[in-house]
Order: structure tokens, then C-alpha cells, then sequence
């Protein structure tokens, strides 16, 4: 249990390949223990790094045998959790219409165990997918209960994340506003400053770059986005860093 947490705070804070070692020893020593309460555990908490890492069939088997188990134990808590892990993975893998069916379906089934954990973090990826179907409404209103949850709970591990994708909302409206974008991409990457999280700073970093870049100032995107790409020393195979080099590049 303590590994598969450890693999979430090391991705955070930028350690990727630390981050996903950690996740398959805590798998290893879980299926050795043979514990199901364990073995959901791990499986559950070691995908957040799995396919963040941008290893999607890793990350596939393991949610699809997490849900299986949690059928078979019959525990809703695992389930949906699952289920909403399920809906990442589908938004990340450019399938939205699935990613709004899994991620409120596993918010309902969790829903009736009283269980408010990672809601903000679940509801930016909500946002993202009827983003991607053009639901700008239903968008909006996702990463708004996102951020107001943040507050409400004060559980802020994904706030700076939850503001990134309001910046990226603003961007992709009709109804484009590149001030308010700009002022949640600044409130991110405040944020992911304070806390160290160099994963939430870079992808935040991104963002900001791609908007300064629209907007013809590319040395400023250059000059933000380099010294957090240079501050890595591991995890060049990822999703994140492989985009945030080829930014780099396309600015130099």
C-alpha cells in the first residue's frame, strides 16, 4: 500500500520512472501477499502513475483487473473506483463519449459509499472529455465543481491540474478568452511551485507556451518552458516530456 502511494507522489514530483518502478513492486508484493483488499489497493493507487506515465496497456490490464475483482468481492468502493480510472484512460486515449460514461458512472456507484476522495481530479478529466465533444456547458461546469471542490475539501494535490484545464476550456470554447486562460494557467503554475510538482509545472508550462506562442511571443514560451524540461533527469519516454520536447523544438 505504502509503494503504490509512493508511485503517485514520486510522478508528481517528477520522477516518472521511479514513479512506475514503484507501482509494479507494490503489484509484485501484493499478488505474493494474495490478499484481495491489498490487491485492490495496489492495483487501484498504482494506476494513477501508470497511465500518466503514458503506459495505457499497462494501465488497461490492471483497471480491467481491478474491476473484475471488485465485482467478484462485491465492494462498490473499488468498482467505482475503477470505473473512473476506466473513464481516464478513455479520455486520454481520445474516446470521450466513453470516458462521460465511465467516470459518472463510477462517481455514482462510489457516491453510495460516501467516498468524496479524488473528485476534483476525476471531474477535470470529465471536463476534458465533453470538451473534446464540443459540450462547452457541460465542460465548464465539471471544472468548476473541480475547483470548487478543491476548496471545499481542501484536498489540493490536483488543484493546480484542476486550473490548467479551465485555462484549456477558455481555449477551446467558441467563446475564446485568453486573459482568463492565462490567469488559471498562472494560478497552476503558482500553485505546482508551492507544492514542488514539476509534473502539474510542466504540463502547466505547456499550456502557458502554447498561448504565448498564438500570441507571437515565443521567446517568453521559450524562456518559461526550458528550465523545467531541463530540471528532469528521468522519465524522457513519457507522454509529457516527449510533447514538452517537441514544444521546445518547434520555439527554438
Amino acid at each position: 500500500m505504502v509503494l503504490s502511494r509512493r508511485s503517485a507522489a514520486l510522478w508528481l514530483l517528477g520522477y516518472p520512472d521511479a514513479a512506475f518502478a514503484d507501482a509494479e513492486n507494490a503489484l509484485t508484493y501484493a499478488r505474493e501477499i494474495g490478499h484481495a483488499a491489498s490487491l485492490m489497493y495496489t492495483l487501484g493507487h498504482g494506476l494513477f502513475a501508470r497511465y500518466e506515465c503514458g503506459n495505457y496497456a499497462n494501465a488497461t490490464a490492471a483497471v480491467d483487473e481491478l474491476i473484475a475483482l471488485a465485482e467478484k468481492k462485491g465492494t462498490l468502493f473499488w468498482k467505482g473506483f475503477g470505473l473512473m480510472h476506466q473513464g481516464c484512460l478513455c479520455a486520454l486515449n481520445a474516446q470521450p463519449s466513453d470516458a462521460i460514461r465511465l467516470i459518472t458512472s463510477g462517481m455514482d456507484t462510489r457516491e453510495l459509499t460516501g467516498a468524496t476522495l479524488w473528485i476534483p481530479f476525476f471531474m477535470s478529466h470529465l471536463a476534458r472529455a465533453y470538451a473534446a465533444l464540443g459540450k462547452f456547458e457541460d465542460a465548464r461546469r465539471s471544472v468548476h465543481e473541480a475547483i470548487t471542490t478543491v476548496e471545499r475539501s481542501k484536498e489540493r494535490w490536483s488543484e493546480a491540474e484542476a486550473h490548467r484545464t479551465a485555462g484549456e476550456i477558455m481555449l477551446l470554447a467558441p467563446d475564446r478568452d485568453l486573459a482568463k486562460a492565462e490567469a488559471y494557467f498562472n494560478h497552476a503554475l503558482t500553485v505546482a511551485r508551492r507544492q514542488n510538482a514539476k509534473i502539474w509545472e510542466l504540463r502547466t508550462a505547456m499550456s502557458m507556451a502554447g498561448l504565448w506562442c498564438e500570441q507571437g511571443r515565443r521567446q517568453q514560451a521559450r524562456e518559461l518552458l526550458t528550465p523545467v524540461y531541463d530540471w528532469f533527469t528521468e522519465g524522457f519516454d513519457t507522454r509529457d516530456l516527449k510533447e514538452a520536447k517537441a514544444l521546445l523544438d518547434s520555439v527554438s
